[in-house]
């Protein structure tokens, strides 16, 4: 199994988005970008983040520990810290796990619109 060695950037995503939605590439990045933003401190303060089918953020509690630095061997004090844990979704998971050689993808179901609606006032 060969493994991608490429990357996708927030630019990327927010470039695709704006090209499939015809939003402005600066509201795009608003939105992104306020998103991300909203994730980090939802999780800072401890919260767990649910998207259905997509997956779960949620804090992971580490304990303090000791450790050995490899090369003095002497015992290193590790303290407590937090890590973020993601458990996929189902959507995710089938997308992930989908095999390469075959021709029908997982479907996606979204509720976004395609084209932005215009409002006048």
């Amino acid at each position: 199994m060969t493994t991608l060695k490429t990357a996708t950037t927030k630019k990327d995503l927010i470039d695709r988005i704006a090209d499939e939605t015809r939003f402005k590439r600066n509201d795009v990045r608003l939105i992104v970008q306020t998103f991300l933003d909203d994730v980090i401190k939802e999780l800072s303060v401890g919260h767990r983040l649910e998207f259905r089918n997509f997956g779960v953020f949620e804090l992971n509690e580490r304990a303090p520990r000791m450790a050995q630095n490899p090369k003095t061997l002497e015992r290193v004090p590790v303290p407590a810290r937090r890590t973020v844990k993601f458990k996929p979704g189902k959507i995710m998971k089938a997308a992930v796990d989908f095999p390469r050689n075959s021709n029908e993808m997982p479907v996606v179901e979204t509720l976004v619109q395609t084209t932005p609606e215009i409002v006048s006032v």
